[in-house]
Order: C-alpha cells, then sequence, then structure tokens
C-alpha cells in the first residue's frame, strides 16, 4: 500500500479495520528497510552481453530533512533501450546537485557493469550532462530534448506572442529530412532575429544538437528526440512520493522512488519500446 502511494496513517486504519491490527508508519519504515539489501544487489547487477543502443538521463528532486532544515535531493536516472527495443532501468543514484562529476560517476558505474554499445544519450542541455557524456561515451551522439529547447527559446518571447512563434519552432521538428529542418530552421532564424534576438541567439546555438535524431531511423524520431518517457517515470514518482512530503532521511527517499522504477522497469518487459532493426540496417549502410 505505501508503494502505491497510500500515507502511512491509512495504512494503519485499514489494517486496523482488517485485522484489528495496526500497521503504523514506524511498521512501514521497518518493512521497507528489508527492500534495501534488494535494491542493492539491482544497482549492482551486471548489464550482460547485449547493447543500449539509446540511453536517457535526467534527474528529479525529492525532500529531505537534514537536521533541522529540509533540502532537496536529486535522484539522477538512467534509462536504456536495448538492442531487441526494451527499455529497463539502469541506475538510480542520489546525489547533493546535478553537477557534471555526479553524471560522471553514473556513467562510470554504469560502463564498470558493462554497458556498451551506446550511440545516442538523450537529455535536456545540461552542462554537466554533456560533460559526462563526452568523458564518459566518447563517440556517442547527444540529442538534446526539444521539448526543453523550444520552451528555453519561447522564454524570450512575450507571452502574449508565443503561439506563432511556439507554431514556426514545432513545425521545425514536423519534418523528417535534414535538409528541409535545416531550410526551415534558417527561415526562422530571418524571420525573428530583429523581433527577439536573445531567442534566435539560444535557438542558433541549440538548433544543431536538437536536430540531431534525423541522423537515425525515422521510425524512431518521436520516442528519441525528447525525454518524455524519463518525464512520465518521475511523474509517477512524484505521485506516489506526495504522499509523504518531506522525507525523514536520503535512505528514505532513495528506497521509495528506486521501487517504484524498479517496478517500473519490471512492466516495460512486457512491451517492445522501439524496433531496432531499422537501426541496424542503417548501420551497415554506413
Amino acid at each position: 500500500m505505501y508503494l502505491s502511494g497510500i500515507s502511512t496513517r491509512k495504512i494503519a486504519s485499514v489494517t486496523d479495520a482488517l485485522s484489528r491490527v495496526k500497521i503504523g508508519k514506524d511498521a512501514v519504515s521497518r518493512i521497507s528497510a528489508r527492500l534495501e539489501e534488494e535494491q542493492s544487489d539491482w544497482r549492482k547487477r551486471p548489464l550482460g552481453e547485449q547493447a543500449y543502443p539509446y540511453l536517457y538521463l535526467d534527474a528529479t528532486y525529492l525532500k529531505v530533512r537534514w537536521g533541522a532544515r529540509v533540502t532537496s535531493m536529486a535522484l539522477l536516472v538512467c534509462v536504456g533501450v536495448d538492442e531487441k527495443g526494451f527499455r529497463e532501468v539502469l541506475a538510480v543514484e542520489v546525489a547533493g546537485s546535478e553537477k557534471g562529476a555526479a553524471y560522471a560517476s553514473l556513467l562510470r558505474g554504469l560502463l564498470e557493469r558493462g554497458l556498451k554499445g551506446v550511440r545516442l544519450v538523450v537529455s535536456d542541455d545540461h552542462e554537466g550532462i554533456k560533460a559526462a557524456i563526452s568523458g564518459e561515451l566518447p563517440g556517442a551522439g547527444w540529442q538534446q530534448c526539444i521539448v526543453h529547447f523550444e520552451r528555453n527559446v519561447l522564454a524570450h518571447v512575450p507571452a502574449s506572442l508565443t503561439a506563432d512563434v511556439a507554431e514556426d519552432l514545432k513545425a521545425i521538428f514536423k519534418v523528417k529530412r535534414q535538409k528541409t529542418a535545416e531550410a526551415l530552421a534558417q527561415e526562422f532564424v530571418s524571420f525573428y532575429e530583429k523581433s527577439y534576438p536573445k531567442a534566435v541567439a539560444i535557438f542558433e546555438a541549440g538548433i544543431e544538437d536538437a536536430l540531431t535524431y534525423l541522423r537515425y531511423p525515422g521510425s524512431h524520431h518521436v520516442r528519441i528526440r525528447t525525454t518524455n518517457m524519463l518525464e512520465r517515470l518521475f511523474r509517477e514518482v512524484k505521485r506516489r512520493t506526495k504522499v509523504v512530503g518531506v522525507f525523514p532521511n536520503e535512505t528514505s527517499a532513495s528506497t521509495l522512488a528506486t521501487e517504484i522504477m524498479l517496478r517500473s522497469s519490471e512492466e516495460w518487459t512486457l512491451k517492445r519500446y522501439l524496433s531496432m532493426e531499422a537501426l541496424f540496417e542503417a548501420v551497415e549502410k554506413l
């Protein structure tokens, strides 16, 4: 019940009504602690012989009590799509912040566990992530999430005028050919550079990385150009952790969030996320 997002107070009421035995918050904490050993084994598991062509990296934050104050704890997450096209949560790590060293440590840990065959990493425009990819996964491509990219550009357009600009921006990402997208990008710059110079500067700085996905099979575009899959996972974590509010400690927060992600990862094994044949056929032609 706790892992499903039910508060410890309600759990006590339900168990009391069903069996006249109250399972209070202390008991729930003791039971949850048993998960830590299982999770430790899961975090250290070897990744086997298969490759993971696509990786998704991002973080979410949970409120944790440190002594007399409450602080935010970063939960770094890496999801991989294996060579058979199935998703899997590969790593969940706690960090004080999203600094590059934290992401580099996460990737090094994955490499030590056998990570290989990475062709593309999808994330937001985070300097720490980009530095970690460059240092730990040389040769892998990087895709800037287009949702974050569009948001960054539109942040410098007056709110009352964003609709038209957003429509022109989205049109660039609807085409499947690199040359067409680049032509539309140039038109976007020419049309808006005088009206919104800051927005256009951000656009020009990031458009090449935002269009990286066009180098990959067209059937993969929708799913490799954003981190939406991770965002949905984070929403599920937040939905189930909001009944806690502020976690009493880092371990408590990490245990609950990790268990939710572990269970989501198990559910993903039931449905293929991508057909990878198109990627391997494209590689053979190179």
